[in-house]
């Protein structure tokens, strides 16, 4: 099968965790909107389609054959089950899909650092909140789920070295991407964290390693970070201190 990505074609977003899972499943697929127009026209018709029975709400959304799946997670527990990124066995799966969940409200945290009052107004007209929902991100819940992840880390088997395992999933490409798009947005702080949780290190370097993911990032088809994104990178709210009088 030939799937069809519909994501927006000049951010990484939500989109990268998908591609992530395809490449590293060596499926064949498009990413419709990088066509040009055309692309676009096609990503926005099936938002407008009234046809169809189950709408998307947003992209990302996957077209396989004649289904159309939506929201991040749910696209990968499809493909995880159908390309060995995810295990066989059902206490797997849901395990794999529960770390991919608290994966997306992690995502979530980190885009209301630079959008924390609405997603409607320009980073310019939300300065003030950002730097403090930022201060408060940093100090508080980057260390929360960073440390949850490494804890999961700590108790897989001997002889284990993914976090669902002894072979990689599409939670750790997640996690993978979570951490470098940290990297991007929040390099000092990072720089401090991640002595802290060297499993997590350890493990971001090894999907890097993948032979799939590897030549994937190396290729044009990984977009670079940008301030577009869910990862954006705005020194001042990367430095700026939490007092109890404000940012």
């Amino acid at each position: 099968m030939r799937y069809e990505l519909y994501y927006w074609p000049s951010i990484q977003g939500r989109g990268e965790f998908v591609r992530l899972a395809l490449e590293q499943a060596g499926a064949a697929y498009v990413d419709v909107a990088r066509a040009g127009s055309r692309g676009m026209r096609a990503l926005m018709r099936w938002l407008d389609d009234e046809s169809l029975e189950h709408p998307p709400f947003a992209p990302p959304y996957l077209k396989a054959g004649k289904l159309i799946i939506a929201q991040t997670a749910n696209i990968l527990l499809y493909l995880g089950a159908r390309h060995r990124i995810a295990p066989a066995n059902e206490g797997g799966r849901l395990w794999t899909h529960q770390l991919q969940l608290t994966i997306a409200d992690f995502i979530g945290e980190v885009h209301d650092t630079h959008h924390p009052i609405a997603s409607s107004l320009y980073y310019e007209d939300q300065k003030p909140a950002a730097r403090r929902r930022a201060a408060e991100f940093r100090s508080e819940r980057m260390p929360k789920y960073l440390g949850y992840f490494e804890r999961v880390l700590e108790r897989i088997p001997r002889g284990s070295r993914y976090l669902v395992g002894s072979k990689p999933t599409y939670a750790d490409l997640s996690m993978f991407q979570v951490i470098a798009g940290l990297r991007y947005a929040f390099p000092r702080a990072m720089g401090r964290l991640m002595r802290d949780y060297p499993l997590l290190e350890a493990l971001h370097g090894r999907v890097a390693a993948l032979p799939r993911i590897a030549a994937y990032l190396r290729s044009k088809r990984r977009i670079a970070f940008n301030r577009q994104g869910i990862f954006r990178h705005y020194p001042e709210l990367d430095d700026a201190p939490m007092r109890k009088d404000g940012p």
